[in-house]
């Protein structure tokens, strides 16, 4: 998938630390402590894109911040992490969900309920698509998930979504369409 901008991962570090607790004795060492991965860099994660859009640049550190949050917690869930470092799988699941509920109750607060049900749906399709082992398919989820919350979503973007839903083999298409924002029936 897409990288994150290591200021955002630093700020969800901060978030995590004053949090206390397991979850703060779980944190990785900042990225200029991590060894390098190649292509770090060199894209904007699905944060990033989120606060591009009209939606989320009045508030665009808290968006990014949350958006942060919740998309770690999905790594958690199915890897590789970035912040957070569980040793075992039922507490990477714990620590995922614990994120998740991090960033959705952020965005709770500021009121945007369209974020939530399109973060929710994000969520549950990119899970979908981990079950049946199509990471591709996960990662224009995200794509286009971040893309909805950021310009808001589309009829185009919630067919996309019925099609993942279903399985269809269409799916992948329709979402890396949405997440570009190309108009049109894919």
């Amino acid at each position: 998938m897409l990288d994150a901008a290591p200021e955002a991962l630093e700020r969800l570090r901060d978030v995590l630390r004053a949090e206390g607790g397991l979850i703060a004795s779980l944190l990785d060492a900042p990225a200029e402590q991590q060894p390098a991965h190649a292509g770090d860099g060199a894209h904007a994660g699905p944060a990033q894109l989120a606060v591009e859009g009209p939606r989320t640049q009045a508030r665009r550190a808290e968006y990014e911040l949350l958006f942060e949050a919740i998309y770690e917690g999905y790594l958690l869930h199915y890897g590789p992490q970035r912040v957070v470092r569980a040793p075992d799988a039922d507490l990477r699941v714990l620590a995922g969900d614990r994120l998740y509920a991090i960033g959705l109750a952020r965005l709770v607060e500021l009121g945007d309920t369209d974020a939530v049900a399109e973060l929710a749906d994000t969520i549950t399709l990119s899970a979908l698509a981990q079950g049946a082992g199509n990471v591709p398919l996960a990662d224009a989820v995200w794509a286009a998930g971040a893309r909805a919350v950021g310009w808001g979503s589309s009829e185009q973007h919630k067919r996309a979504k019925r099609l993942v839903a279903s399985g269809a083999a269409e799916a992948i298409e329709a979402m890396r369409t949405s997440a570009a924002g190309v108009s049109g029936t894919p």
